[in-house]
């Protein structure tokens, strides 16, 4: 499926390894949004670092998917989609109403995200006017399909969110013995939901399984890059884990310890900007509302390429096309229909509202995807369709395991919400 030539992670090279950590980058980058961020501000502006052990262990358990979602691809040389068609038709049962409702519904709120954080900045354009210009932007971006470029955008997004919420993280001064006691795990009387939100928020849905096609671009495509795809993996979810713990320790010190509580949703962040201005000034809010557009807009381009190239393999599979085929490759005819798909009708929600029929399906079916993603990994990776060096081993096992149950919990959780919501 790559159309970036021939490899440029072979670990042969003399080029430094760390010149060559990006795909891991991407998948982290494009999984923290700012939904993530304010589930985690709303977990430190209620326990204070009494979750600071969730951040970890959500760092944890989506290394393991994502190494094994990135093992599979380069163990057996093929997709993840490849990898679930294998195990039934039912898959594709899930698998195809899944991408097509999830990417309209995705598509409005990543666009929404990003023109709320674009109206605060520069107040000249309405919200959806701006969602509506981060959307073609995104488009454009993506289009062509050049891998390379695209990871250096995500590593550019990537530093301004860092620096501004590590940023914002030191200005509150951070009470270093109390948050060394929140890596004791406990929960919290009335916590458990926001345990559950914050384990399984640490870093992206879908986008972890577009890790595979990501690595393929690099150019990482056989069993010798194994070594390579475990560190970037790793390095990754490392700095995952600083920017979500930056973003606890705002919410503990900042609105804990001031009892302010902020609102849900992409507003949430709104309100810290507003919190920040108040405390160190205007310049600090503004500099944070920078970050949160970061992480919205990383979000954003990181789906319209990586999902993209997901539904390009799924529909020319389902097509019995080659695998070469230049339709399933990225920059290919199904690629680009997808990022028109999550590009233009969705605009209709920004305008219209959000049907709520609509809204339940993809929250249904949105929330079963980890747990998806957990037990078609395991059964994977103990089968034969990798090579028996690459299949799991004992402690794989139980941390996949320990993923599907903490997914599933959090998928009834969700589907619960969402049918009382109605």
């Amino acid at each position: 499926m790559s159309s970036s030539g021939p490899p440029s992670g072979d670990t042969t090279t003399s080029t430094p390894r760390w010149t060559l950590i990006g795909p891991g980058l991407v998948v982290a980058a494009t999984g923290v949004g700012a939904a993530d961020l304010v589930a985690t501000l709303i977990g430190g502006s209620k326990f204070g670092y009494g979750l600071l052990w969730c951040v970890v262990v959500g760092c944890v358990l989506k290394v393991v998917l994502v190494e094994g979602a990135g093992r599979y691809s380069l163990a057996s040389g093929k997709t993840i989609y490849e990898g679930w068609s294998s195990l039934g038709r039912w898959t594709t049962w899930y698998f195809a109403p899944y991408i097509v409702i999830w990417g309209f519904v995705y598509g409005a709120a990543a666009m929404a995200g990003t023109g709320l954080s674009l109206r605060s900045l520069f107040p000249v354009l309405s919200v959806t006017t701006w969602g509506i210009v981060s959307g073609l932007i995104g488009l454009a971006l993506v289009w062509v399909g050049r891998y390379n470029l695209f990871e250096k955008i995500c590593a550019a997004l990537v530093g301004l969110m860092f620096v501004t919420m590590v940023g914002a993280a030191l200005l509150t001064l951070p009470n270093v013995p109390e948050l060394l006691a929140g890596l004791v795990p406990i929960v919290p009387d009335g916590g458990l939901v926001n345990v559950l939100s914050l384990t399984g928020g640490v870093g992206g849905t879908i986008t972890l399984a577009a890790y595979g096609y990501w690595i393929r671009e690099k150019g990482w495509t056989r069993p010798e890059h194994m070594r390579l795809m475990r560190i970037d993996n790793t390095v990754a979810y490392v700095v995952t884990g600083l920017f979500v713990l930056a973003t606890l320790v705002v919410g503990a010190e900042l609105l804990y310890s001031a009892q302010i509580a902020v609102a849900t949703g992409d507003e949430g962040l709104l309100d810290l900007s507003e919190v920040l201005a108040d405390r160190y000034g205007t310049w600090a809010g503004k500099v944070f509302l920078v970050g949160f557009w970061a992480a919205a807009m990383s979000s954003l381009i990181g789906v319209w390429n990586g999902v993209s190239m997901m539904f390009a393999d799924f529909v020319g599979h389902a097509r019995g096309l080659a695998e070469d085929a230049p339709e399933r490759m990225i920059g290919g005819t199904y690629y680009r229909l997808y990022i028109l798909w999550l590009t233009f009708p969705p605009m209709i929600m920004l305008f219209l509202g959000e049907p709520v029929w609509l809204i339940l399906a993809y929250g249904v079916l949105g929330a079963f995807f980890m747990p998806f993603l957990s037990v078609t990994l395991l059964w994977i990776l103990n089968s034969d369709r990798v090579p028996r060096e690459w299949r799991n081993k004992l402690w794989s096992n139980l941390l996949m395991v320990l993923c599907a149950l903490t997914f599933a919990a959090l998928a009834a959780n969700e589907v619960w919400e969402a049918i009382t919501d109605l």
